[in-house]
């Protein structure tokens, strides 16, 4: 695994297929190795390859999101110094067309925390491969379809 602010894991795109950019924000590198393992090489058979990028400081998650080019974002709301929840309300206040963003809660009670953050999808800890998966298939298919109609 590359190092954690810029490690780079997933599978390329075929030939005219492209990637789904996925950043994945967590200072606890286990916890970036499950969510990575969790959505695997696609997150569903009908949707393009999963092109997965670690990051573990919230400087480096907001730098790279305000450069541009993920199209979802999963922020680990019980990461330190500064949980996802509030890394997820700053990046919506901050960038214009932020992308969706799904947020790993601590617990299934937390879901009203994610929807203040103002992220579009949340799934608690312990990480359940088929939520987390079924919830970014689900996020994809809406920012493609936005791209479609655009």
């Amino acid at each position: 695994m590359n190092a954690p602010n810029t490690g780079q894991q997933g599978v390329h795109a075929s030939a005219g297929e492209q990637a789904v950019k996925v950043l994945i924000y967590s200072d606890d590198s286990t916890t970036r190795e499950k969510v990575v393992l969790a959505l695997g090489r696609r997150v569903a058979a009908d949707l393009p390859p999963i092109k997965t990028h670690e990051f573990a400081t919230p400087l480096a998650v907001v730098n790279a999101v305000d450069a541009g080019g993920f199209d979802i974002l999963i922020l680990d709301g019980e990461a330190t110094p500064a949980g996802g929840m509030g890394v997820c309300r700053q990046l919506k206040d901050e960038i214009y067309q932020c992308p969706p963003v799904l947020v790993l809660t601590g617990r299934p009670q937390d879901g009203w925390l994610a929807t203040w953050s103002r992220a579009e999808a949340w799934t608690p800890h312990p990480i359940d491969p088929v939520a987390l998966a079924d919830s970014v298939a689900e996020l994809v298919r809406a920012r493609l379809a936005k791209r479609v109609a655009a």
